[in-house]
């Protein structure tokens, strides 16, 4: 299993490298940045686990020599956004960055699972699917957006509710996409059941929603949710593995292309977009099935995805023009 992180020495880049490195189920473990690779390759290359891990940067084909025979790529590539970068700015730099890394990924394996987590999601996982379909390589089944964070928050800010010893055993979907409104967590679906007072549960849901600027002001600006959210992409890419290598019954939540998963049709008829987090039932290729939880969900969760779609389908239509209007990729 050769996993390939895209990105590797940045602030989610480094320490989702290190948790890769120290999982027994990847054999092969190959670093990409345009700075900064040889350092972190050479210090993760001391612990004594199974992956034997390489570093390269841009230079001589390095990209290229990362992603060749790559299983799994992850992508936490990017810029955070700084002050006085507008989120246009930060839009177009990070959709360059997320459309060139997946032009090489269409070159060099194209029949890798790739799991975005470069910002916007919302938008940069549409980038891939265009960028693979101009390629003729694109399988629905094998991108995904990792939302996995949106998930892990809200499994942990229930907790302080529940009193749940170990809050990762609380089951919560949450559906739509991966930036503020658009994230709905469906705490009524959680399992076991939660019951959270009404008057704590509209904050409940705006803290899952923009935990993120939690994260933010505690860093005092200088830094964003780093740890976290390597945590949580460590998560979901253990999770694709396991489902890939066999393992039955994996189910995780995460922003596809519904028209191309098995039972994604009727999702996207119902929410008026192809791309949408969902729990998804993970095997050995990929996204074997979306669950439809829709017909489901409270009143006010209801009135959460009305909001959410909104906001959703600019945020989509924005990728896709992006790589209509690339001159052609790096």
């Amino acid at each position: 299993m050769k996993a390939v992180v895209c990105g590797a020495s940045g602030g989610i880049g480094q320490p989702l490298s290190l948790l890769l490195k120290a999982s027994p189920l990847i054999d092969e473990l190959a670093l990409f940045d345009v700075v900064g690779t040889p350092g972190v390759t050479a210090d993760l290359s001391h612990i004594s686990s199974v992956a034997k891990v390489t570093g390269y940067l841009k230079e001589d084909d390095g990209l290229k020599k990362a992603l060749t025979g790559a299983d799994v790529v992850v992508i936490p590539a990017g810029v955070p956004r700084k002050p006085g970068m507008t989120r246009d700015d930060l839009f177009n730099i990070n959709a360059g960055i997320v459309r060139d890394l997946i032009t090489g990924v269409a070159e060099s394996c194209p029949k890798a699972f790739i799991l975005v987590i470069s910002n916007p999601v919302n938008s940069t996982v549409p980038i891939a699917a265009e960028v693979m379909k101009k390629a003729g390589v694109f399988d629905p089944k094998r991108l995904f957006g990792v939302t996995t964070l949106d998930v892990v928050r809200a499994e942990t800010f229930v907790q302080e509710i529940t009193g749940e010893k170990d809050p990762s055993k609380t089951v919560i979907p949450v559906i739509g996409g991966h930036s503020g409104e658009t994230i709905v967590p469906l705490f009524s679906m959680a399992k076991p059941a939660v019951n959270i007072p009404a008057e704590k549960l509209g904050p409940l849901v705006k803290r899952v929603q923009f935990g993120g600027d939690e994260v933010v002001q505690a860093k005092g600006g200088a830094g964003s949710a780093t740890l976290s959210m390597a945590y949580a992409g460590y998560r979901f890419t253990r999770s694709v593995i396991k489902a890939v290598q066999g393992e039955k019954g994996i189910i995780e939540p995460s922003y596809v292309y519904l028209p191309g998963v098995e039972g994604g049709d009727a999702i996207a008829k119902e929410t008026g977009v192809d791309f949408f987090s969902i729990p998804i039932e993970l095997g050995p290729s990929g996204a074997e099935s979306a669950q439809n939880v829709l017909s489901s969900v409270s009143s006010e969760e209801k009135q959460l995805l009305e909001a959410c779609k909104r906001d959703l389908k600019g945020s989509i239509d924005k990728g896709v023009e992006f790589v209509a209007n690339s001159p052609g990729a790096k």
